[in-house]
């Protein structure tokens, strides 16, 4: 080779690499560009579990005027898909749990979902997101979480085939994946799903370089043994601090300390660096008596702090892992009066239904702290210690309450025994009198078995005595 030949393949060679390099940076600083900016943005969860809410054309209206970045959607609904392509929102669907395993058997399956639930609608609908199910870990559903990363796979190779590459696949866990995430230091994943779940999905995440979604909230953990707990830590407050014993890592709120307990079980499956984002986040404004805490004030003060922390430029991210951009969805944008279980599952809201808030908030991190009205103080941030009856709500219908009487009396034959004619609260006969009796008697003997005070939305709970000096009525005491 002579050496001009050799000194042009020298300088081919040396500007190939060059490109190649500045290729991958180039791809690197987009990558690092678009993660900012999904992070950047805070997202709203829009669930529409409720008899009372709006329509989805007020609702979108509402969440553009709360100045939120991000909408995430618990279904595909092709009505809201068509109204938000008509706003600058990112959006995020989802694929319900029982489609998971007809997905996850037949890429036809997947490729008529895409072609049914994205095609219409992308680009103009900025769809950034596909969550597969909902928590399918925390509760029994047979061997859908078998099915979960295929199903993830297929309609990542659906979106591939038409071209799309900036829509990213995941599916949202919620913290009981974890079996220890304290300290942070000891977090890790439960053994029963560490093979079969959580190494394939880990490594289809990395693969396709999504996120790792999870839905934490700081409130139940809180909740639990909030004696324990400073509730100021909890809600991004005061200066209390945790030092981890093993990292020595230091810790000023309770979120931080989840988020790397999740962190901390990644980086001990071989995944130190896998993206976090948080699907659902956020704080109860109202729940039952012993649901500790859950009022509006705190609520206010949990989503006001994380909002200024999520938004800080540059990330804050968490102490294991600094810097950290990380995508966050609150929950919720209305209360949901028809989910079922306790008090707070149906009172994550921040707006009522008619759009007015139930507090005050800015998604977009820039009105200082200072700057929003007083908000009453609350009266259960300790636990209730006391009697507690569960009776009607004021003008509960009463045709409803003639049937949840007559259901409550059928369970057992004690239930009932004290509303007979000739005992002691057969009178004053109504509706409203007997149901009263029935649902504080029905509750007290089988709530032990998750029976609510809710009945539909016909009762509620009290700590005033409904009964009388003739008639006592059943109470739970706390």
């Amino acid at each position: 080779m002579s050496l001009l030949a050799f000194f042009l393949f020298t300088l081919l060679v040396f500007s190939s690499s060059c490109c190649s390099a500045a290729r991958f940076q180039g791809h690197k600083y987009i990558q690092r560009k678009t993660m900012l900016d999904l992070a950047s943005k805070i997202g709203i969860n829009y669930g529409r579990r409720g008899n009372n809410l709006p329509s989805p054309y007020q609702s979108i209206n509402f969440i553009k005027s709360i100045k939120a970045g991000h909408v995430k959607l618990y279904d595909a609904d092709p009505e809201s898909l068509t109204l938000l392509s008509q706003t600058n929102l990112y959006v995020t669907i989802t694929v319900p749990n029982h489609q998971i395993t007809s997905l996850s058997s037949n890429q036809t399956t997947a490729d008529e979902w895409v072609r049914t639930n994205i095609l219409p609608y992308y680009p103009q609908t900025q769809i950034r997101f596909v969550l597969v199910g909902n928590e399918i870990l925390s509760y029994n559903y047979g061997n859908v979480s078998a099915n979960l990363v295929p199903a993830m796979r297929k309609i990542v190779n659906s979106l591939r085939l038409h071209g799309i590459h900036n829509i990213k696949v995941g599916t949202p866990l919620a913290m009981d994946s974890l079996r220890s995430s304290f300290p942070p230091s000891n977090g890790t994943f439960r053994e029963e799903i560490t093979g079969p779940v959580m190494l394939p999905l880990l490594k289809f995440l990395n693969g396709t370089n999504s996120f790792f979604f999870l839905n934490v909230h700081p409130y139940f953990r809180w909740s639990r043994n909030p004696m324990n707990t400073s509730l100021d830590f909890a809600l991004f407050q005061g200066n209390s601090t945790y030092t981890d014993p093993q990292t020595g890592l230091v810790y000023r709120n309770l979120l931080d300390q989840m988020l790397d307990s999740v962190l901390f079980a990644m980086t001990k499956l071989g995944y130190p660096h896998m993206r976090l984002a948080i699907s659902e986040t956020g704080w109860p404004n109202f729940g039952d008596i012993d649901e500790t805490g859950a009022n509006i004030l705190n609520a206010a003060t949990y989503n006001r702090n994380l909002i200024k922390k999520m938004t800080a430029s540059p990330p804050i991210g968490t102490p294991s892992r600094p810097g950290l951009p990380i995508p966050t969805f609150i929950f919720s944008l209305f209360n949901e009066n028809q989910k079922s279980g306790s008090g707070t599952q149906r009172h994550w809201g921040i707006l009522h239904p008619d759009g007015s808030p139930i507090y005050d908030i800015d998604f977009t991190g820039q009105k200082p702290l200072t700057g929003f009205n007083p908000l009453p103080k609350p009266t259960n941030n300790v636990p209730y210690k006391g009697q507690v009856w569960c009776v009607p709500v004021e003008g509960a219908n009463e045709t409803e309450l003639e049937e949840t009487l007559r259901m409550a009396c059928a369970q057992s034959n004690t239930t009932c025994a004290a509303l007979a004619p000739g005992r002691e609260c057969y009178e004053p006969v109504s509706i409203y009198w007997h149901a009263s009796y029935a649902l504080s008697s029905y509750w007290a003997q089988f709530r032990n078995q998750s029976i609510q005070c809710y009945f539909n939305g016909l009762a509620h709970e009290t700590t005033t005595n409904p009964g009388n000096d003739r008639c006592k009525f059943p109470s739970v005491t706390l």
